[in-house]
């Protein structure tokens, strides 16, 4: 079986090197140039890809006639999408004689479309997981072929439920593959009634809103504590950053009688106090990459 593979990010390095232990002849790995403006805390597709001799293409667009004449000229049997950032034209798709199939990071149909993981910690779900499915029109939308799940614990970060979803893809890809190419791909009903979709996010989406209840805080914390942009709100004119944080904070109730919602100082301990009159410990604040300690912070306030 040849394939194409459009990769990137630590699942696309995991499951090109599946493709490789399970001997699949990849023709072509498609990926993306690094953006400067980003942190780049994860495994390089390209790197992998020189390592074994594999040619590469980064377009900043898939749909291009180029890249249509150069997959259809390979004739693959397979085309694999594994966390590559843009949907795959559907006249691209239909060159894969046998399939074209996308890893997702979510047990599909919930928490279709971008950052799965992300939204999923954000919401307080206590599982997810990895799904290959076909790709089909709409985003992740097509039959399922297999599927990981992984369990979210009370305070995992979605880096840490990230690691787990990069291994719960390996072995999603790993026992589908030798029915795939055996030609009895399984295909699942994905019944997108089931589930919802959402979109991206940007830095300014991690504003912390301290009138919500402290879970809820928590879980933005968490869905975006570093190295993603990070859970952050302003005080007295300046931007802090929550490095990390726990919950439930271990205060006296009284401690935090009368305090305002936001950024405190208690018994030289940062907390951020809720709208239910609840906290997170911080431990540890950042502003501009630096970690502010508490008295600093309470002359802040003052």
């Amino acid at each position: 079986m040849k394939a194409v593979v459009f990769a990137y990010h630590n699942v696309g390095v995991r499951c090109l090197k599946v493709l490789l232990a399970r001997g699949v002849e990849v023709a072509l790995v498609v990926t993306h140039e690094d953006n400067p403006q980003e942190t780049i805390w994860f495994e390089s597709v390209a790197s992998l890809c020189r390592q074994h001799g594999i040619p590469t293409a980064a377009p900043d667009n898939p749909a291009t006639p180029e890249l249509l004449a150069q997959v259809a000229a390979l004739a693959p049997d397979l085309i694999f999408s594994f966390y590559y950032r843009h949907m795959l034209p559907l006249n691209l798709l239909a060159l894969a004689k046998h399939g074209a199939f996308n890893m997702h990071g979510s047990l599909l149909p919930k928490y279709r479309g971008r950052v799965p993981i992300n939204w999923a910690v954000l919401h307080g779900e206590t599982e997810t997981g990895a799904t290959l499915h076909e790709m089909a029109a709409k985003p992740d939308a097509g039959c399922i072929v297999a599927q990981t799940s992984v369990p979210i614990l009370p305070d995992d970060t979605a880096y840490e439920v990230f690691g787990k979803v990069v291994v719960a893809a390996e072995q999603t890809l790993w026992n589908a593959l030798p029915a795939m190419l055996a030609g009895n791909t399984p295909k699942m009903p994905n019944n997108l009634t089931q589930g919802s979709y959402f979109g991206g996010r940007k830095p300014a989406d991690g504003e912390i809103d301290w009138s919500q209840p402290a879970q809820q805080v928590y879980n933005l914390y968490r869905a975006v504590a570093p190295p993603y942009p990070g859970a952050w709100t302003i005080a007295k004119g300046r931007t802090f950053v929550i490095g990390k944080a726990s919950f439930p904070a271990n205060l006296a109730a009284d401690a935090l009688v009368n305090l305002p919602q936001g950024l405190a100082v208690v018994d030289n301990h940062i907390v951020g106090v809720c709208g239910d009159g609840r906290a997170l410990l911080i431990n540890q604040l950042l502003a501009n990459d630096k970690a502010v300690a508490p008295e600093a912070l309470k002359n802040i306030l003052l």
